[in-house]
């Protein structure tokens, strides 16, 4: 931590990763639409002052506003430029040298109540090099020029944002015989000179002319690609105006995307609130500690010094009250939470673009892969999908998704497309594991919703409060959260169907399957009406819930992209625990699960589906269309990993332990990459030891996968705490609750209103 502006950062420093995808030093560059460029510069009047290379730079930022102009006119005199629908003016202003003329030009705008412009870019030099032949006569004078304009540009940037563009290097083998004379050595010899004079009389204020220095890096790497060897390739220039809009641009519209430039947020009241409580959490705790361990002290065995023996105390050491836990959990929890807060909230730690090679997903992938091999134990029961095989089912694919994740592969549509599976897979679960446990136990009870509602949502709520996040941006949670509730509501209401009473009239099957197929029928429905889902998302208070950015059409979009596959894990389930209750399949330790003909047959099958899928979502070629088809094929490679994980004896009966681990904390892995292992809310990387890449990663990877399994533990006692089996102690914390959301709703509302 360097305690600088990342504006500066971005203005003067960072690398290429790749060949086109530029990374400013420390912070995340945003790129933006036209929609976006207008949007932030409407009513704005923008100049550009200078030679061909300033003109280059004006072309490539208004395309950024209108990508369909093109450079054509006078090279050589004024182009101007408006967009009418936004009220956006900008001009370029033909002034080759650093002379007289530019200074009479700057010079307008800083007298009497003349309209100044709202950003002023400019430079020259090669003229005055190319014009001159290269004199020191030249030079002397550029600064003699530079001198008297240096205090309009900086009188002029108390007002309005001006840049001062730093002249570029040249390719010397590609020039033309007439510019033979512009060298590099001459080209320093003047940016030295144009950066020690700017400024010289405003060291100390804050009202400065900005350099822009980190063309000069881009240049160095692309300037080889030039048609001329003094003007920059296209893709360089269009950067250059990206880094320009970004400067400007990042404050006023704020994108998650875009850290560069940004002030770091201020607290709001609830945060502030967050802050409190976890504060006294941490006093409490240490005081309730400090005294037990002074009682236990006075109660400490001590030596009987006449008859040498020890005597023992005469009360016992008390065991750990429910409050002690309680401020203890809150305590570790509210540590975490700084952690978060200073990583993806405080502008204290750096953040990183992604950029997706075939190497950067791969080779992780195939390391964790062949790890994972390493550490086969066998299963404590054999029987399809059992606890330790899904839990490492949820362990591998949660460390793919991370990997996905941190190496920005969604750019790459096969991945994606694979991805989107094992998301699938995650839901078909949730369909399994619910249906299982509420056809096999028959319990609809408050207590088993409250604790399954409690464990999937407790993360998610503590940070929309500290990382001033609405519900659904982890929309994960509350879509897991939603299909919990209609499994819950399926096999609950009227007549309630489970295994104990279907065992006894085989009729209740098929009551049960009417209960599916009107659970199909009503997700068929609501995914081709998508007026109807958002009216029912739309009422409050489901609206505070599903709401992002003003509407519920993230969540529309969310849950029509695996609206089956909930259903599929339910259907499943039936049918594989309706076989097993009829002892039609054999799950004994190394036998397969059918006969050997038909397990072959089966085998063989599961694996040409399975190849089948991969090839298909390998062929993708248009996102939308695939994402049409998804929700309806990815059973199929679910289904067939199933088989092909499950049919073979000895395959069954084994699991990895290191995939396991990772299972059963992969909801909160899933949540904290969010902040403390991406950063910009999953848009960039975070960056806690700069200039080594890897380094970084496992350091933070560390961390990151330590935080999770703590919070994981946290979840876990608060959830025997806040959530206790008596009726009515539950239902006096399910109104504690309903107050506490009720208060958190209101406190909300008077920060939307202070903020409006």
């Amino acid at each position: 931590f360097q305690g600088g502006d990342t504006c500066e950062y971005l203005l003067s420093s960072g690398r290429f990763l790749g060949e086109k995808v530029w990374q400013p030093h420390s912070c995340m560059m945003h790129k933006y639409k036209n929609s976006e460029a207008k949007n932030c510069l409407i009513d704005k009047h923008i100049v550009f002052i200078g030679d061909s290379r300033i003109r280059q730079l004006f072309y490539s930022f208004i395309k950024l506003i209108n990508p369909q102009v093109k450079e054509e006119g006078n090279k050589h005199g004024n182009i101007p430029f408006e967009d009418k629908s936004a009220s956006i003016k900008v001009d370029f202003l033909w002034y080759p040298e650093v002379n007289g003329s530019m200074r009479q030009r700057i010079k307008s705008w800083t007298e009497g109540s003349v309209a100044k412009p709202h950003i002023i870019v400019v430079g020259a030099a090669t003229w005055s090099i190319k014009i001159h032949n290269g004199s020191n006569e030249a030079l002397a004078q550029y600064k003699i020029n530079i001198t008297s304009i240096a205090p309009l540009l900086e009188k002029l940037a108390k007002s309005s944002d001006v840049y001062w563009v730093l002249q570029d290097p040249v390719y010397e083998d590609m020039l033309s015989e007439s510019r033979k004379m512009i060298t590099n050595e001459k080209i320093d010899a003047y940016n030295e000179a144009a950066v020690r004079i700017l400024n010289s009389s405003s060291r100390n204020s804050k009202a400065k002319v900005k350099v822009f220095s980190v063309s000069k890096l881009i240049a160095q790497e692309t300037i080889m690609k030039s048609a001329d060897g003094l003007h920059l390739p296209e893709s360089s220039r269009d950067t250059n105006a990206m880094i320009l809009m970004n400067v400007y641009c990042n404050k006023i519209m704020k994108p998650i995307d875009g850290s560069c430039c940004q002030p770091q947020p201020p607290l709001t009241l609830i945060q502030k609130m967050a802050f409190c409580f976890f504060t006294l959490s941490i006093i409490g705790y240490l005081i309730i500690s400090l005294i037990h361990r002074n009682n236990y002290r006075k109660n400490k065995s001590c030596t009987d010094l006449e008859s040498g023996e020890e005597r023992k105390p005469s009360i016992s050491t008390p065991n750990v009250s429910t409050l002690e836990m309680l401020l203890y959990s809150f305590c570790k929890l509210g540590l975490i939470m700084t952690y978060f807060y200073l990583c993806d909230r405080a502008n204290l730690f750096m953040k990183e673009n992604k950029f997706y090679t075939h190497s950067s997903f791969f080779i992780p992938i195939i390391y964790i892969l062949v790890l994972g091999v390493f550490y086969t134990e066998n299963t404590k029961e054999t029987k399809v999908l059992n606890r330790e095989q899904t839990d490492e089912w949820k362990g591998w694919m949660q460390l793919v998704i991370l990997i996905y994740h941190i190496s920005g592969a969604s750019t790459f549509l096969p991945v994606y497309m694979h991805i989107r599976v094992l998301v699938a897979a995650y839901l078909f679960q949730t369909g399994y594991g619910h249906f299982s446990y509420f056809w096999i136990k028959g319990d609809f009870g408050v207590y088993r919703v409250c604790q399954v509602l409690f464990r999937l949502n407790f993360l998610v709520v503590v940070l929309c409060i500290v990382m001033d996040r609405p519900y659904q941006f982890y929309y994960f949670v509350p879509l897991v959260t939603v299909w919990f509730m209609i499994i819950y509501a399926t096999l609950a209401i009227w007549p309630q169907i489970v295994q104990k009473k279907a065992n006894g009239n085989c009729l209740w099957h098929f009551g049960l399957l009417l209960k599916l197929i009107c659970l199909l029928t009503c997700i068929y429905f609501l995914s081709y009406s998508q007026g109807t889902f958002e009216k029912i998302f739309s009422f409050w208070p489901l609206s505070k819930c599903f709401e992002l950015n003003g509407n519920v059409y993230e969540w529309w979009f969310r849950w029509k992209l695996d609206r089956y596959v909930v259903f599929h894990g339910m259907l499943f389930a039936f049918i594989y625990l309706a076989l097993q209750k009829r002892q039609m399949i054999s799950e004994g330790k190394g036998d397969p699960l059918f006969s050997n003909r038909v397990s072959n047959v089966l085998l063989f099958i599961s694996v040409v589906f399975f190849l089948t899928y991969s090839i298909w979502a390998s062929s993708c070629k248009n996102k939308t269309e695939c994402n049409e088809l998804h929700p309806s094929v990815s059973v199929v490679q679910i289904l067939a990993f199933i088989l092909i994980r499950n049919i073979p004896g000895y395959v069954r009966s084994v699991y990895s332990s290191f995939f396991a681990w990772f299972g059963k904390i992969s909801l909160e892995l899933f949540i904290c990459q969010y902040h403390i292992w991406l950063a910009a809310d999953t848009k960039g990387i975070l960056v806690l030891i700069p200039g080594y890449p890897i380094f970084n990663v496992l350091v933070s990877t560390f961390i990151f996968v330590c935080v999770a399994h703590e919070i994981s533990q946290i979840t876990n006692d608060l959830a025997q705490i806040v959530v206790p089996k008596d009726n009515s102690t539950l239902l006096k914390r399910l109104l504690c609750i309903a107050g506490f959301f009720s208060g958190l709703h209101l406190f909300s509302a008077i920060q939307d209103q202070s903020r409006h």
